[in-house]
């Protein structure tokens, strides 16, 4: 997505939020940059040229906010990442489909995530510092991994898959290789790179389709 085009939409939608959805918003667009820690109240209050007043109105606190930003960023990721899963009738081509959606939709959003995969820098960020919300995004991390070994799981019971694949081991893998693809887009930002992890990811999905 180029620049421009990222900034019109970015204007056009902004234009048609209420005040919370537009903090909510551009919040979720900072904690992808700077992180939850690294966002003060006044880089969001000048974000969305609102004042304290006008802030509190809506959240009790920065951490109050921060589980309404969770929630838009865990609802943009089902929308962006599942799009079209239910047309797909074979659980290997829900992976397949899944891992693409997570290269051409999910982590190229300027618009949402300018600073990459916001789940990756919080979860990294509040580790240690805020342990209680690290949990919250933990929650997603083994949402994901349940998703993706249900559909292995589905896959061994249809005959797609070989019934002696360890749905565990597959799962950890896929799982490790989204993470790392998101992290090495996030530093470098190279649609080539992402193409090369992706296309590893769904050659491996492949591969354990053809080993039937």
């Amino acid at each position: 997505m180029s620049s421009d085009f990222a900034n019109i939409r970015l204007e056009t939608r902004q234009n048609t939020l209420s005040l919370k959805e537009k903090i909510i918003h551009e919040s979720l667009r900072l904690f992808s940059l700077k992180g939850f820690l690294g966002t003060s109240l006044q880089d969001i209050l000048s974000a969305t040229g609102t004042s304290k007043g006008g802030f509190y109105n809506h959240f009790r606190s920065k951490e109050d906010l921060f589980y309404s930003v969770l929630d838009e960023a865990r609802q943009t990721w089902r929308t962006k990442n599942l799009a079209g899963l239910d047309e797909i009738d074979d659980p290997v081509g829900k992976i397949i489909k899944l891992l693409q959606n997570f290269r051409d939709q999910y982590l190229v959003d300027s618009v949402d995530f300018p600073g990459g995969c916001v789940f990756i820098t919080l979860s990294v960020e509040l580790n240690d510092q805020r342990p209680h919300l690290s949990q919250e995004i933990t929650k997603g991390f083994v949402g994901l991994k349940n998703m993706i070994h249900k559909l292995l799981d589905q896959g061994k019971e249809t005959g797609e898959l070989n019934i002696n694949l360890d749905s565990s081991v597959a799962t950890e893998i896929l799982f490790a290789g989204m993470l790392g693809a998101s992290v090495i887009f996030g530093v470098d930002k190279s649609a080539d790179s992402l193409e090369q992890s992706i296309n590893a990811l769904t050659s491996y999905v492949t591969g354990l389709k053809e080993s039937v």
